[in-house]
């Protein structure tokens, strides 16, 4: 499917946060292929050309852009934001994407390290994307703020807490955020949210290198990729009340 006018997001600018690795390509390619001018930002600028390259080719069309940002500056992330504001005269989402996970065997042997390097990378990103972005998204007549989380901030185990507790403050961050939108449409007039903080709850995820690499893997209740990216897109066809605010499961609620 060619990058038509008639998309369900055409005319649609959205950003991609962690737009490198496998979530973030099937997310670029599937908003590009519903017709969004979509612009990626990673850390690694060769992981970030080849997802931005793999997307143009196949979406057909050159809507795909990238940019290496800095998530954990708060500036450059503000920066970014400002920029595709400027280019594209708008903004009507952001993904948010960033990954990355350290466990422990046992509760007992939690190292702290691994909290102050997922406090980075799964809380820290999200505050700074948020603030950048939440006022541009208000602004938009269908802005929405997308977080990928995981059902273990809900139910952690014992070897995953420093991972599970990172998960559960980028979840409280993002409703907080969507509190914000709530507010913001009633100050307008609105009777709800004009535009939505949300969060979509997968159990891990998989994709297709991953299962090449272990071909007896069950990957039992893993959401594939593509899948993830298709729920992303479908966050933006159902209204910002039934989303704003809403913890939408891919997976089993534990």
């Amino acid at each position: 499917m060619g990058n038509g006018s008639n998309g369900a997001l055409s005319g649609a600018v959205i950003a991609v946060a962690g737009a490198g690795g496998p979530a973030g390509r099937a997310a670029l390619l599937r908003l590009a292929e519903a017709g969004a001018t979509v612009v990626g930002a990673d850390n690694d600028p060769q992981r970030l050309s080849e997802a931005v390259d793999a997307a143009r080719y196949a979406s057909g069309g050159a809507s795909v852009t990238g940019d290496t940002v800095d998530l954990l500056d708060l500036q450059s992330t503000r920066d970014w934001a400002g920029h595709i504001e400027k280019d594209f005269g708008r903004v009507d989402g952001l993904v948010h994407l960033v990954g990355g996970w350290r466990g422990s065997e046992t509760f007992t042997k939690t190292s702290l390290d691994d909290w102050d390097f997922l406090e980075l990378l799964l809380v820290r990103t999200v505050q700074h994307t948020s603030l950048a972005f939440h006022e541009a998204l208000q602004r938009s007549d269908r802005g929405r703020y997308v977080l990928i989380s995981a059902a273990g901030a809900s139910k952690p185990t014992a070897g995953n807490a420093a991972y599970s507790a990172a998960k559960a403050a980028a979840e409280a961050w993002t409703l907080a955020m969507a509190d914000y939108f709530r507010k913001a449409g009633k100050a307008e007039g609105a009777e709800g949210p004009t535009s939505a903080a949300t969060i979509l709850v997968v159990k891990a995820l998989v994709h297709d290198a991953m299962r090449a690499e272990r071909p007896n893997a069950k990957f039992a209740g893993f959401t594939d990729v593509k899948d993830l990216a298709e729920a992303i897109e479908g966050v933006w066809s159902k209204s910002a009340a039934e989303v704003n605010g809403n913890r939408l499961w891919l997976t089993e609620k534990p």
